[in-house]
């Protein structure tokens, strides 16, 4: 039996329809700049391999070091918002993001690896403040039967944000010709200062300004203070617990996935890029400045569905296309794994396309009901984002394991460019039939799960 107190619904009282109107645009453009920052973390990879040559594991240390961060602050990141509310989280989310942008000038400038983990670390813990309250803030910011249309919405132009500045950032940092990689590190770490200092910086410095001189609506029934005794508990949620394990998984499968593909087209058995070039590790580095290229397909692909899924979940239920979209995402992951050239490449690129519901249906029927526990539930989902740090972590570790495996006489240190990334992606496919098993029975609600017909 749910209690009345359960079902988060927000009263339009407490503003008038231009206000939501206007706070939804404000959230959307906090969306499109995380989108944005996140990333050129798979731009950043490439380089770091270049630069501090590294080989494929170690250089998802990145997405590690990053995606960590959701793990640790996610839960914090609710206390916040409980103790100062969204706007005032939103506000503390973009601060801490400047400062972050502005750590990788003497990371870039030395340079040194560490030291941008310190700035990425930085960096991922202002973005899980945005996430633990932007998310549910739009989620409840309206009517709940258009809570996963609006979010995939506003997710779309998160989507955005991750299809323009990867083309933007392999541009700046990699270069655009085949002979890219042969930059000084010096050129590239000069790039990443553009970016991240001179336009990332001032332009969060000056959102976080507007955010504050703006009256954003409050949304008390999705919130509670410090101290305030409730009866109810997110673990009496079947829903939240495994749509926490559904965001770890989708959230680790299409980082992996992202994170990989500028090695992955880069095979020349897949993209058949710089094929003029003899020696194979000299042409693997060429093909990765033209491969990184491609990366802004695959999130276009994200930005492009969730523009379409906004439409279609106006009448579709969130449940039944979210289990097509990772049925489809499945079957596309495996027939990349065991294709090659065109049909490899476009179907692995095509697999965005239908990840681009995935996270606003899982987030919303997973918080369905939380009521003034909705905060705390987004918490609980902001942590399991740590599957971006595991499941690419593991997935290149695999790839590493297959090039020893199967080219004992590897010795190119800068980069790994063996077949083992090509079949590592298959753990992408275990990641795709959890979340249609959530889909199908993992989401329902209380009001479903424990009623008797």
């Amino acid at each position: 039996m749910v209690t009345a107190n359960a079902k988060a619904t927000v009263s339009t009282s407490t503003a008038s329809p231009p206000a939501y109107t206007a706070a939804l645009a404000i959230v959307t453009t906090l969306f499109f700049m995380w989108g944005s920052l996140t990333s050129l973390n798979d731009v950043l990879i490439p380089y770091a391999q270049h630069a501090f040559k590294l080989r494929l594991a170690a250089s998802m240390l990145i997405q590690t070091a990053f995606f960590s961060a959701y793990f640790v602050f996610s839960i914090p990141s609710a206390k916040i918002i409980d103790w100062i509310g969204y706007k005032r989280a939103i506000i503390a989310g973009l601060l801490t993001m400047v400062v972050a942008c502005l750590a990788f000038y003497p990371a870039a400038k030395i340079p040194s690896f560490p030291f941008f983990l310190v700035a990425l670390i930085i960096l991922a813990t202002g973005i899980t403040i945005l996430q633990v309250a932007a998310n549910p803030y739009v989620a409840v910011l309206g009517r709940p039967q258009t809570a996963s249309s609006r979010l995939n919405l506003t997710q779309a132009f998160n989507s955005l944000g991750t299809f323009a500045f990867p083309w933007i950032g392999a541009h700046l940092i990699l270069g655009t010709t085949t002979s890219t990689l042969a930059q000084s590190t010096s050129q590239q770490a000069n790039g990443i200062i553009r970016l991240y200092v001179y336009f990332f910086a001032l332009a969060l410095f000056i959102l976080a300004i507007g955010i504050g001189i703006s009256k954003l609506p409050k949304i008390e029934s999705a919130q509670h203070h410090i101290g305030e005794r409730l009866s109810d508990s997110i673990w009496k949620h079947p829903n939240l617990v495994f749509g926490a394990i559904g965001i770890f998984v989708y959230v680790g499968g299409e980082v992996a996935i992202g994170s990989s593909i500028a090695n992955y087209l880069a095979l020349p058995n897949i993209g058949g890029f710089a094929s003029d070039i003899a020696d194979p590790a000299a042409r693997y580095r060429a093909a990765l400045a033209i491969a990184a290229r491609y990366i802004s397909l695959y999130w276009g692909g994200a930005m492009i569905g969730r523009f379409i899924g906004s439409a279609l979940l106006q009448k579709i239920k969130p449940g039944k296309l979210l289990a097509l979209a990772a049925l489809m995402a499945s079957l596309l992951v495996t027939i990349s794994v065991l294709a090659s050239g065109h049909v490899a490449l476009w179907s692995i690129l095509a697999v965005g396309l239908f990840n681009s519901i995935m996270f606003p249906c899982i987030f919303t029927m997973s918080i369905a009901e939380l009521g003034p526990l909705t905060g705390d539930g987004s918490g609980i989902l902001n942590t399991a984002i740590v599957g971006g740090a595991i499941i690419p972590w593991i997935v290149g570790k695999v790839g590493d394991w297959i090039n020893r495996a199967y080219y004992p006489a590897m010795t190119q240190g800068e980069t790994s460019w063996g077949q083992g990334i090509h079949h590592a992606l298959i753990l992408a496919t275990i990641c795709y039939l959890y979340i249609l098993f959530f889909a199908v029975s993992g989401s329902k609600p209380n009001s479903e799960r424990y009623t008797k017909n």
